[in-house]
């Protein structure tokens, strides 16, 4: 991987040749936001994208002996893993049911997503990003 790259990608550029010697994966992070947007998010719907056609373009070139794949939460509840002093409010039911999965999302939902993409039961997943959003992508409307 001969690119001059900056930030985190140059920890992926560095990590690469671990990663081919111990056939290893990689999953980035996007969001849906690179599948739909709101006004004025542009520059974050950009930044998204990139991430998912990054994920696709190494996994053409690191494979076959890297896996390269990526996961585009949509809202997943962070705030109690946030640090705040104060208690989190429960979000409303509304919030919950206008989700087709009939719940908002938890950090529990994309961590059990990473772990099966770096394991070896995923190993013929390359070069995919994966929604993980409780079905919202498919319905595109957030109720107020």
């Amino acid at each position: 991987l001969d690119v001059n790259l900056t930030g985190p990608f140059l920890v992926t550029k560095h990590a690469v040749p671990h990663l081919r010697k111990t056939k290893g994966a990689i999953v980035n992070m996007a969001s849906t936001r690179a599948l739909q947007s709101e006004p004025d998010t542009e520059a974050y719907a950009a930044t998204k994208g990139g991430i998912v056609a990054l994920t696709h373009a190494l996994a053409v070139s690191l494979g076959p002996d890297v896996r390269v794949n990526c996961i585009s939460p949509g809202w997943i509840d962070t705030r109690a893993w946030q640090g705040g002093a104060e208690p989190v409010e429960p979000l409303s039911e509304n919030d919950h049911l206008q989700h087709p999965a009939g719940r908002v999302g938890q950090p529990g939902d994309i961590a059990s997503l990473v772990a099966y993409l770096i394991s070896p039961e995923a190993s013929f997943i390359t070069g995919q990003n994966f929604v993980a959003d409780g079905g919202m992508v498919r319905k595109m409307i957030y109720e107020e």
